[in-house]
């Protein structure tokens, strides 16, 4: 088909705005974390090794590959959260009976007896692994470790919550979640997944992202609010990041994510963070359903791919419900106020229609 002069020209024009702003904005955010992340790292594997002196079931899983650090996820430029991976998880029966959207138990088998388990004190009288004592147990070995290491002057332990969050240099969160990887296996919660009839994921991406299986972690969460303490005690989160992250492979996707996520820390960092990098995340996922070709993820389409993803976030905030991607019936919105979600919506309005209306937005972002 052949394509007028003017639109080649003006389809130039947003390309070479694009590449100079991933240029300029989104790889100096990129080298900035990359350098905190080395930095935080280093402090933190300092502790774990201290932990694990006093327990060893706690080791950590925080390893360096090829100069990048794996098991730690950016949540934003100043907050991180390191996974660390437990043994032994084969002596229980995982449970996701749909109870409590996003969340499973862990429940000893049929036959075993609780001192076959490496966790036994965190077993309940029902039989279950309790997320929370883990917990409890694992944050006072945290802070001893940051009384005893080096660093000991520049971290904190966050008070007032169950989780084990550390203040480096007064600057930086870092949140060490207690989880167990669960591969080879699928949680019925969603097994809705893939939806039939879109042509994307290809059937193969799907086997391994299944095979690749989840995540469960021990952490406090919305979800909880209003549940009974118990429920809220036994209750593992699921997470889905190495998925996701295994989803996004392939043209331009990720350098989608990367553009969306700088463009959210300079313009939609708001009072209640009502939106975050795992929202925009969540949406590109869903815009990789609406445009299942490879070609519609290429140089050309990256303008339109990052305006349908902010309008598709507009629409979200305005409805106040944003559905996670393999967990649709999870609304990750929950929490967050309704003056900060139409706010929100105001402020990507506005953002949408200067990229909307000006080939040169991006100069100005």
């Amino acid at each position: 088909m052949l394509v007028p002069p003017h639109m080649i020209e003006e389809q130039s024009k947003i390309i070479y705005q694009i590449n100079k702003y991933y240029v300029e904005r989104v790889q100096t955010r990129m080298t900035i974390i990359d350098k905190t992340i080395r930095e935080i790292c280093q402090i933190v594997q300092d502790i774990l090794r201290e932990v694990e002196v006093q327990e060893p079931r706690f080791i950590s899983s925080l390893s360096e590959c090829n100069g990048r650090y794996e098991g730690i996820d950016v949540v934003s430029p100043n907050e991180f959260e390191i996974v660390l991976y437990l043994n032994q998880m084969g002596v229980f029966n995982f449970v996701d009976d749909g109870t409590l959207p996003g969340c499973a138990v862990l429940k000893l088998s049929d036959g075993r007896k609780r001192s076959m388990s490496l966790w036994v004190e965190f077993i309940t009288a029902s039989g279950y692994l309790s997320a929370r004592k883990i917990r409890s147990r694992f944050q006072p070995l945290v802070a001893q470790a940051c009384d005893k290491c080096e660093y000991r002057d520049l971290v904190k332990i966050v008070a007032d919550t169950s989780d084990v969050k550390l203040r480096i240099r007064e600057r930086y969160v870092v949140q060490i979640t207690p989880a167990f990887k669960c591969s080879g296996i699928w949680p019925r919660s969603a097994s809705h997944w893939p939806i039939m009839n879109i042509p994307w994921p290809h059937p193969n991406l799907v086997a391994e992202v299944k095979m690749e299986g989840f995540d469960l972690l021990s952490k406090e969460s919305v979800i909880f609010a209003g549940k009974n303490a118990n429920m809220e005690g036994d209750s593992w989160i699921l997470s889905f990041n190495e998925a996701e992250n295994r989803l996004l492979q392939g043209a331009y996707r990720k350098r989608c994510l990367s553009i969306l996520k700088t463009l959210r820390d300079r313009h939609l960092d708001l009072p209640g963070n009502p939106i975050t990098a795992y929202h925009l995340k969540t949406l590109l996922l869903y815009e990789c359903e609406k445009h299942p070709r490879e070609m519609e993820w290429d140089e050309n389409c990256l303008g339109d791919r990052i305006n349908g993803i902010f309008l598709q976030l507009i629409s979200c905030l305005q409805c106040r419900r944003c559905p996670h991607y393999f967990l649709p019936q999870l609304d990750l919105f929950k929490g967050k106020s309704p003056t900060s979600l139409e706010n929100a919506s105001k402020h990507v309005w506005r953002l949408s229609r200067e990229l909307l209306t000006s080939a040169r937005a991006l100069e100005k972002l």
